[in-house]
């Protein structure tokens, strides 16, 4: 499956568009490699994500072509989840 259809399918991102244009960008890696909205995911892979100051790492469980809300977390489990900046202090 596609970069952009499971980011999207997964619910990790709800736009392809938007999943399309951050993964051009080189915001998205697959298991350590920049990764480009056409590329190919499968099951085992590790994707890290850059949403802005945060960074997620999830790995793929399952690929299907279309899920219901409540099934899309299971495609996917978090291994990390980081920020670049704490907020806690405000």
């Amino acid at each position: 499956m596609r970069l952009d259809k499971f980011l999207k399918t997964s619910r990790i991102i709800k736009r392809r568009s938007i999943a399309k244009e951050i993964a051009d960008q080189g915001r998205i890696l697959i298991n350590g490699q920049p990764a480009k909205s056409s590329s190919r995911v499968a099951v085992g892979d590790t994707l890290t994500i850059k949403f802005g100051n945060k960074t997620k790492t999830v790995k793929i469980n399952r690929i299907v072509e279309t899920t219901k809300k409540s099934e899309a977390e299971d495609m996917y489990e978090i291994v990390d989840e980081t920020y670049a900046e704490s907020f806690d202090q405000l």
